[in-house]
């Protein structure tokens, strides 16, 4: 079960995308506003407008392929879908498109609304002892360890640039330091991290090695496993197959799928949001300068202006209902508008005035599904980049603001780049890094190791940007190569 759809599907445009000859516009049928297409991504907050004053807090929207969903924008009334599970569940098969075999095995749709016996996906007595399970493990986590993986890790990706005086934010920090961490809370050898890096962010992609790159993810867990179990330790491998709830192998794996994959891409994208407006916005620069503001409180501001996520599919109702002044049928799809509630203006009149401290955004969610890990995406963006401008203090923006661009999707806004300058400096390596080594290339690791060796699987050949040192096993080259090889290629 590595896959919530067939891996032989061949990826297929939906109707109306560019890809099948004809340009997407804006209205679908019945003039419902599509949520996909050239419009709808290059300004999606503009949309969001748009559709709040043409239908109030819930409005009618159209998916890839043209299928209907509700798009919740009003704060109040994502609060309420979220709160609210016996009439807005997380169960996928509810949907009535599902229901009528209306949803193609390769719709672009499949990877985020499929159903998976996920604790995302459920709801009641199941979903309780599969995140009781999770929420168990991420909460053993403290503060200060996660700092500690954070210090090494950043130390080390701003030692690859720190004489340069130049490096560019999103592809050589953000977008590797939370998969890094990750792996470190996981058990996972360090080996493991930049080819997991590198599948992360083929995997969001969308690319057409996305399936290889999730085996890769799926063999490097089911390694891990294998291995605990001859060598248990503090990490939340062990924890979850310890723990009292008893989940299943498959239940495992599956779950450290999603903590890996999800921690990853909301905590990068708060990573390089933050960092943007820490260089760009003179009132966040000077009040972290002069102490009026603590990087906490900025953190609160970007998950409010800049959610990671800018919308969770979904919710699908399990009865008639009324929702925000709209008439949902049993079997709609619900779609919780993050970035829309986060402005309302019901709650932020002005959305000027600063909101230092205060949490009460959309960001994690509510209720019974509340994203469990946040407080340690919230640490590894925090201390990560409290390390970085305590390394790099004078770092300063490359380029000038409007140059700045970002690529949307559906779910999610990313930054492209953000690229810097700095004085050039040498950084002093941390204690816990590996040194670098000098010697001899060794041989390929067995093709069949034993079952708890903690050797890395082999990397997916087909996905672009793998390293040929990654092949390497865990034990035989050193982490500070294998990192420094990803950056100089």
């Amino acid at each position: 079960m590595s896959t919530p759809f067939p891996a032989d599907a061949s990826p297929t445009p939906p109707p109306g995308c560019p890809a099948h000859g004809h340009a997407v516009e804006p209205l679908g049928p019945g003039g419902v506003r599509r949520l996909y297409g050239p419009e709808a991504e290059a300004d999606p907050a503009g949309l969001y407008e748009k559709l709040r004053a043409e239908h109030g807090e819930v409005a009618p929207v159209l998916l890839h392929g043209d299928f209907p969903a509700w798009l919740i924008l009003g704060h109040g009334a994502n609060i309420t879908a979220m709160r609210s599970p016996s009439l807005f569940s997380r169960d996928s098969r509810l949907w009535s498109a599902f229901r009528a075999g209306d949803v193609p095995v390769d719709s672009p749709l499949m990877p985020v609304i499929a159903w998976q016996p996920l604790c995302v996906f459920a709801d009641g007595e199941e979903h309780r002892r599969l995140r009781g399970a999770v929420l168990d493990g991420l909460n053993r986590f403290d503060r200060r360890g996660v700092r500690r993986h954070v210090r090494r890790f950043t130390t080390e990706l701003v030692q690859v640039v720190g004489q340069t005086g130049r490096a560019e934010l999103v592809t050589q920090f953000a977008e590797h330091l939370p998969m890094l961490v990750m792996t470190q809370l996981l058990g996972m050898p360090d080996e493991y991290g930049p080819q997991l890096v590198n599948a992360a962010r083929d995997l969001m992609k969308g690319t057409e090695t996305a399936v290889a790159s999730n085996e890769y993810v799926v063999a490097s867990l089911r390694r891990t496993m294998a291995a605990k179990r001859e060598d248990p330790g503090a990490d939340l491998v062990t924890w979850l197959m310890e723990h009292p709830a008893g989940l299943t192998d498959d239940e495992v794996m599956e779950h450290l799928r999603v903590v890996l994959l999800a921690a990853n891409e909301t905590t990068v994208n708060l990573i390089a949001d933050t960092l943007k407006m820490v260089l760009t916005d003179p009132r966040f620069r000077a009040h972290l300068s002069g102490g009026q503001m603590t990087l906490g409180e900025a953190l609160d501001q970007v998950l409010w202006d800049s959610p990671p996520m800018s919308l969770v599919a979904g919710r699908w109702a399990t009865a008639d209902t009324e929702l925000g002044g709209q008439q949902i049928r049993a079997g709609d799809m619900l779609l919780l508008g993050l970035a829309a509630g986060n402005v309302d203006p019901v709650v932020r009149p002005d959305l000027a005035t600063p909101l230092y401290g205060n949490r009460s955004h959309l960001s994690f969610g509510a209720g019974p599904h509340e994203c469990p890990g946040q407080d340690v995406g919230r640490s590894v963006a925090e201390a990560g980049i409290d390390i970085l401008l305590t390394l790099l203090p004078d770092l300063r923006l490359a380029v000038p603001e409007e140059e700045l661009t970002w690529t949307s999707a559906w779910i999610s806004r990313h930054l492209t780049e953000l690229p810097v300058e700095f004085t050039p400096r040498e950084i002093e390596p941390h204690p816990d890094s590996t040194p670098i080594e000098d010697s001899e290339p060794v041989a390929a690791p067995d093709p069949d190791p034993a079952p708890a060796s903690t050797a890395a699987p082999e990397p997916a050949p087909a996905v672009e940007e793998t390293p040929t040192a990654v092949r390497i096993p865990a034990q035989r080259r050193g982490w500070w190569r294998t990192l420094t090889g990803l950056f100089r290629r």
